[in-house]
């Protein structure tokens, strides 16, 4: 590491000095920590007795090298402030990478190296994704599924590893997105609270035990995406706050100190605070290969405290390009995304034209008018403004890379899941819902829905309960589970429903101008590839819909959500549907029941056989001989 680039803020391998590093000379510890009086390190093998660390740069930066140290051992620094009225407290490591269980606190000494990774395959072929299927299921691992045999209900990271893969590979998803995993002491903080940055939380298992996790979903074909919290962190007195009895993580000013969670706010205006950020990020895409990363309350590094009336925050405008424009450098095709509700333009722009540099935004305009759509009574969705807000989202879609987000935020604290939020009553929820997904599916962007909504599950998440799997005992349950199974499968091997998410051509409405029969009609194309979705988001009686395709020989039923398999009343057929020849195209009338969806893939007008010539006699003259 470059010191004089990690005090300007350029810093990407921090990692790589501060901590604890595994030598042949033993274990050598640094850490940062320029307005204290002394800094001593105390570790287990030393009866934790103190050890001075000595200065060895102008910035504050302290060095001890422990011959007889090792990895697995736990260790902290104590720290004695410059003002004689401070306290003498002992810290875990900023750049630990790894922590005791909570509410234990040390930092143990890990050697990342131990691992070797077997992806090679996979990273080879990662790239590229915007052109292909991105089809995410979040997940807090610690209440996926509870391990009947550990007090706490948590397998390791090595344990659920075949489970989750296998599960996922079914259910149709190509990527995984975790919530945080890095270290925090309140498991109800779901990880967005850390103590330990650098630290694969000690609930799962070891950084060994993750790298193995995340090794074992790309052999499996599958993606892996970190939550990361680059905006705020737990406000207990071990950690980063106050770390060497000034505010040297966080702000100053008393009105920017602390976030609306509580916790305490990174300056990003100190070039430590973003070289420790920056690194971090770095490590966790480079160290445990994971595919990309998910950062959390952008718009809190955009706005000051997320207030666009106070104006845009220079320094973590700033903050954000420089982290986004590295990371590319260094990782080319991994995913930067974006978890941002404002409407500042870029976010997804390259830095060098301007931009924040990710790779995706969340569409939470699409998720909020989708889902409230969704909540209204049948005979409001009539109504002009409540119909236009599912053809809205393509008015603005274009300006951004979008990421279509039905997530965990939208499953708890009272907001009821997605299946609840549903209008009407239990038997009415489950096509409304088989609608909803098939919308999304159809809907250009990548997608990402949070675990136990492919469950149909009705009771809001909570950390300390795994998910409903018995629910699916139930047939209702059981068919949706299985439609959602047919929905991904189409999702990940269709290509015009991913292929041109982003381009012009991929997208257009057939109509959206039936708002009195609340019928919708969209088309999806890559190159030859047509699909065509129509929506009927009434609940009347079964309603006939008219419309006109140019360029089309017929239609082939791909999904109908009211099959009877799906827990519908229509018999299932992939029949191919012949209209009649008009001079615009093929004129077809269908039937859609009430809450139902259907897609077909438009199969192009089979072109005349063209007879070719008879072939011309060849006449052979006979040479002359003598």
């Amino acid at each position: 590491m470059d010191i004089h680039q990690f005090f300007l803020g350029n810093a990407f391998d921090a990692h790589t000095y501060f901590g604890a590093h595994v030598t042949e000379q033993g274990v050598v510890f640094r850490t940062l920590a320029p307005n204290a009086a002394a800094v001593d390190l105390i570790w287990e093998g030393g009866d934790w007795e103190p050890i001075p660390m000595q200065r060895i740069h102008d910035g504050g930066v302290y060095e001890l090298t422990v011959p007889e140290a090792v990895a697995g051992q736990m260790y902290k620094y104590r720290i004695t402030p410059q003002n004689p009225d401070g306290d003498i407290i002992d810290h875990c490591d900023p750049y630990g990478f790894g922590m005791e269980l909570r509410p234990n606190n040390a930092s143990i000494i890990r050697d990342l190296s131990s691992y070797t990774f077997h992806d090679k395959k996979w990273l080879a072929q990662r790239g590229n994704h915007r052109k292909k299927p991105v089809n995410i299921y979040e997940v807090h691992l610690g209440s996926w599924r509870t391990n009947p045999n550990n007090p706490n209900g948590w397998y390791t990271y090595e344990e659920i590893a075949p489970k989750l893969v296998d599960y996922v590979k079914k259910a149709g998803y190509n990527y995984i997105e975790f919530m945080p995993l890095s270290e925090h002491p309140a498991d109800c903080s779901w990880g967005y609270q850390n103590t330990g940055f650098f630290s694969p939380t000690s609930r799962y298992g070891t950084a060994h035990q993750l790298m193995q996790l995340v090794d074992t979903c790309h052999q499996a074909g599958i993606g892996v995406i970190l939550d990361f919290v680059p905006v705020h962190f737990a406000v207990d007195g071990y950690a980063l706050n106050h770390y060497d009895g000034t505010t040297l993580y966080e702000y100053p000013e008393k009105e920017d100190n602390y976030s609306e969670w509580g916790s305490c706010n990174f300056i990003h205006a100190r070039g430590e605070v973003c070289s420790f950020l920056q690194s971090c990020a770095n490590y966790w895409l480079s160290v445990f290969h994971f595919d990309g990363l998910r950062m959390d309350a952008v718009s809190r590094l955009i706005y000051w405290g997320g207030d666009a009336s106070r104006g845009i925050n220079p320094a973590s405008i700033t903050f954000l390009k420089r982290m986004n424009q590295g990371l590319h450098q260094l990782h080319p095709d991994s995913m930067l995304i974006a978890e941002d509700s404002t409407n500042y333009e870029g976010v997804t722009c390259p830095v060098e034209y301007g931009g924040l540099g990710f790779d995706y935004k969340w569409d939470m305009g699409w998720m909020n008018d989708t889902l409230d759509y969704f909540r209204q009574y049948p005979w409001v969705r009539r109504d002009s403004d409540t119909y236009h807000k599912l053809t809205f989202s393509m008015m603005y879609f274009p300006n951004e890379y979008y990421l279509l987000p039905l997530s965990h935020d939208e499953n708890v604290h009272g907001k009821a899941t997605i299946m609840q939020k549903m209008f009407g009553e239990y038997e009415q929820k489950f096509p409304q819902a088989r609608l909803l997904y098939l919308y999304m599916y159809a809907h250009p962007g990548k997608k990402l829905l949070f675990m136990g909504s492919e469950l149909g599950q009705l009771r809001e998440w909570t950390e300390e309960q795994q998910q409903d799997w018995d629910i699916l005992k139930y047939p209702i349950h059981d068919a949706f589970y299985h439609y959602m199974l047919e929905l991904n499968r189409l999702y990940l091997t269709e290509p015009a429903l991913y292929q041109d998410d982003y381009e012009r051509d991929g997208f257009c409405w057939v109509d959206c101008h039936q708002e009195a029969k609340g019928i919708y009609a969209m088309e999806r194309r890559a190159g030859d590839s047509r699909i065509l979705i129509l929506l009927h988001m009434s609940d009347e009686a079964t309603q006939t819909f008219t419309f006109t395709l140019p360029d089309c020989g017929s239609l082939k039923p791909l999904l109908h959500t009211d099959w009877k398999r799906f827990h519908g009343s229509t018999e299932e057929s992939k029949q191919a549907i012949v209209g009649d020849v008009t001079r615009t195209g093929m004129q077809f009338t269908l039937e859609l029941p009430p809450f139902s969806g259907i897609m077909l893939r438009i199969q192009p007008k089979k072109q005349p056989a063209v007879k070719k010539p008879a072939a011309r006699k060849r006449t052979v003259s006979k040479k002359k001989t003598s």
